[in-house]
């Protein structure tokens, strides 16, 4: 009988704990909808699928290193090469020569590889293109220009004319249809050698260093050349790369109120003397009606003015006031010329003039009429050559002063 003393023995079997300490199982529809609520449903989908890519990988090696998968074998060049040829009746000794009996039949296009990149017969071949070394002739069209010729041959505008220097006088307005020109390889200069030359010298003129011209594979010289004695034989064209020149003074040279018959190297049209004058202003006008540019537009080098069209006999007048230093014939191609000097620094050119109703010394004032346009000198039709000259910038582009 049981007694307070004497507890009965305890059972080996647990109490069933308290409903409210019991764990609650869920379902997986409930759990699936935690992971939604919780954001965490894109997260699990993304990890998921790239884990069981990378299983699926993994298996994939595991099953081919047990042999549980078989690649196909793929034939390589030397068992292509090394298999026998159907056709072959035996195979030859080490050492043996093969005739012409034994070689196997041919197959048209030979064996057919499932494998690297196949050779394919192209009957076109693509030569590199080479640069030029020699110099090449060109003759003169009617309506070339020096910028149109050298855009032809992918050259500098001033390279034609360097190139032809005695042919063009130095001016790209003597340029005429039927004219044979000298087409340099390169943008540069063409250098004539006369006797007594020196390649130091030569080199100097140009603005280049004698290696240039030394090391220029079409002039054919030898590296140890003596650049003061090179012994080049008097008549030798060079090739001078990168050569640059400066363009004629003596066509337009500065000429000055105090002694303008220092001019007379220019022609007939020099003045002998010159009386003080008005002042310019330093603003200057258009010295024709028409503003458009015929011909030839400013070029350092080349072509230091700007020719403006129109039809003979146009008025030109005279940009800024000033005094006449020069009047008449120019005999370097510029046909009739006006030459003001404006007594401030300033000094402008009209040339290929038709006429001319300003003579030397004579004072003229801003817009006033002082000739008419032409084609007189070297000219391919009626237009105004206009220089503006500065004693301290030399010959400048008129279109940066003109209104």
């Amino acid at each position: 009988m049981d007694t307070p003393e004497n507890p009965p023995a305890s059972s080996t079997e647990p109490e069933p704990a308290p409903a409210e300490r019991r764990p609650r199982l869920r379902t997986v529809g409930q759990v699936w909808d935690e992971v939604r609520r919780r954001g965490w449903r894109d997260n699990l989908l993304r990890y998921g699928s790239h884990a069981g890519l990378i299983l699926v990988i993994v298996l994939g090696v595991l099953a081919v290193r047990r042999g549980l998968i078989a690649l196909p074998e793929r034939p390589t060049m030397a068992a292509a090469a090394a298999a026998p040829s159907e056709s072959s009746e035996s195979t030859p000794a080490p050492g043996e020569l093969l005739s012409v009996s034994d070689l196997p039949e041919f197959a048209a296009g030979g064996p057919v590889y499932d494998f690297g990149i196949e050779r394919e017969t192209d009957v076109h071949t693509v030569v590199p293109s080479r640069p030029r070394m020699e110099i090449v002739k060109y003759v003169v069209q009617k309506g070339d220009t020096l910028f149109g010729i050298a855009d032809k041959f992918s050259l500098k505008p001033e390279t034609i004319l360097w190139g032809n220097w005695l042919e063009l006088d130095g001016d790209p307005h003597t340029l005429q249809p039927g004219q044979e020109l000298s087409i340099l390889p390169v943008d540069g200069a063409l250098h004539v050698w006369s006797a007594g030359e020196s390649l130091e010298g030569v080199a100097t003129f140009y603005r280049v260093a004698s290696t240039d011209i030394l090391e220029w594979p079409g002039n054919n010289l030898d590296f140890e050349i003596d650049v003061t004695n090179p012994g080049i034989e008097e008549g030798v064209a060079l090739v001078i790369p990168s050569g640059q020149r400066d363009a004629p003074t003596w066509k337009s040279p500065r000429i000055t109120r105090a002694n303008p018959a220092s001019a007379k190297i220019l022609g007939p049209g020099a003045c002998s003397a010159v009386s003080d004058g008005p002042i310019g202003s330093g603003s200057f006008a258009w010295p024709t009606a028409s503003t458009w540019i015929s011909g030839y537009n400013y070029s350092p080098g080349i072509h230091p003015a700007i020719d403006l069209g129109g039809s003979v006999g146009s008025g030109i007048f005279a940009a800024d006031s000033g005094v006449v230093v020069y009047s008449g014939w120019n005999d370097w191609g510029y046909g009739y010329v006006v030459v003001i000097d404006h007594g401030n620094g300033w000094q402008t050119l009209y040339a290929h003039l038709s006429t001319i109703n300003a003579g030397c010394g004579q004072a003229v004032f801003t817009g006033q009429a002082i000739g008419g346009m032409g084609c007189t000198g070297n000219c391919s039709g009626p237009h105004l050559h206009f220089e503006m000259m500065n004693d301290s910038y030399g010959k400048v582009n008129p279109l940066d002063f003109l209104p």
